[in-house]
Formats: structure tokens, sequence, C-alpha cells
């Protein structure tokens, strides 16, 4: 599909998770051209559904300044953890439930301008409540919300809920 190709790439930066690459490209007609890359682990979310309802959680994101009702998710941060394995685990800290069954909705690239980050979003069903095990402040701070799916649908159609991997997790859902 591409005629574009990678010829090198140096990193510039390291922070935490994060990785900040500077790409040299190759174009069509043979000239080279410079990228900046954010290189991100991946992460898992999860689309929490009991009997119609979904579980969402609402978390401040310091990026931008103000609280977002998501789906569970988090960083792939455990080395050689499966995805799946990742989710559950994410889907039990953060809103205290476990999967009976996951099914994978889809695989999305977050921003594939500048990242090389991909979430797997995987519906959970069958679910079981366990004590939630926050990690970090802001999880510690965090509300779980449990909505009829179709509600969330609606607020996602009326701009109100707009992260993306949430965005994507409920529309699946909901053509299910």
């Amino acid at each position: 599909m591409s005629r574009f190709r990678t010829i090198g790439s140096r990193t510039i930066a390291e922070e935490l998770f994060l990785r900040l690459d500077r790409a040299v490209v190759e174009t069509p007609n043979g000239g080279v051209i410079e990228r900046v890359v954010v290189a991100h682990p991946g992460a898992v979310a999860v689309v929490p559904l009991i009997d119609g309802d979904v579980i969402l959680i609402e978390q401040h994101r310091a990026a931008v300044g103000r609280g977002l009702l998501e789906i569970p998710a988090g960083k792939l941060d455990i080395p050689g953890e499966p995805r799946r394995d990742t989710a559950a685990r994410e889907l039990e800290e953060e809103v205290g439930y476990t999967p009976g069954h996951l099914e994978h909705l889809t695989d999305l690239l977050t921003t594939p301008g500048f990242s090389d980050e991909c979430i797997t979003i995987y519906l959970g069903t069958d679910l079981r409540s366990v004590e939630a095990r926050p990690v970090g402040v802001e999880e510690d701070h965090a509300s779980i919300v449990r909505v009829p799916l179709t509600e969330a649908v609606d607020r996602v159609l009326a701009g109100e809920i707009t992260d993306a991997k949430t965005v994507a997790g409920l529309l699946l859902t909901s053509k299910r």
C-alpha cells in the first residue's frame, strides 16, 4: 500500500514509558524526510457490559486538564503479559469486575500522525464483582459510573463522551 520506507531512526528522548524518536523516511520519489514519532508500549481497554449497562470510570486527565468519562483501560506495562490478561487485570483494578468472557472488538490506532500507540479494545461480559484495586492517584480519586449502553451512546453522539477509545468501544458494542 504505502511506498514510503523508514530507513533509519534515532531516539531523541525517553520519559517513563514513552520514547521520542526521529525517523528518517524515504519517499516514493526517492526523497528523504524526517518525522518525529512518539513510541508507546501499547494498551488495552474493555467495555464492561452488565444487563445492558456499561461500567465507566471518570478520572482526571492532565493532558486535557479535566476529568473524562472512559471505558477502563491501561498500558501494556508488564513485559510478556498477554493483552487479554492485561485487559482483565485493568478491569479489576479500575472498576472492580472480573470478566468471564472477553471478545476482541478492534485494534485502534489512537494518533497515527505522530504516535505508534495501538489500543486493543475488548467487550467484557459475564462480569463478576470483585474489590477494585486502584493504581495511581487519578484512579484513587476516580468515580465509577454505571449507565445504560443506550445512554452512553447518546452521550457520545451529543459530544459529551469524547475519549477516542471509549467512543470506538461504545459504538462497536452498540452494533453487536
